[in-house]
């Protein structure tokens, strides 16, 4: 099932590091809302996904270069 950003439903999940991806930049920064096309709600939904994701290494805190 594909997630829409205007799906009230969208629900991010920590271990879901391909989706939590596409909303970090390259330097390992979480994209702006105003980037992102994200409601408030989900927005801070998707950093706490990703905050949760570097805690156990699934994502890095910055990237590799």
């Amino acid at each position: 099932m594909k997630k829409y950003k205007n799906d009230p439903n969208l629900y991010f999940d920590y271990r879901d590091v391909k989706t939590l991806q596409r909303y970090v930049d390259a330097y390992g920064r979480i994209e702006p809302i105003a980037k992102t096309g994200l409601s408030a709600k989900q927005q801070r939904q998707l950093a706490i996904a990703v905050k949760r994701a570097r805690h156990i290494a699934l994502l890095p805190f910055v990237a590799n270069n």
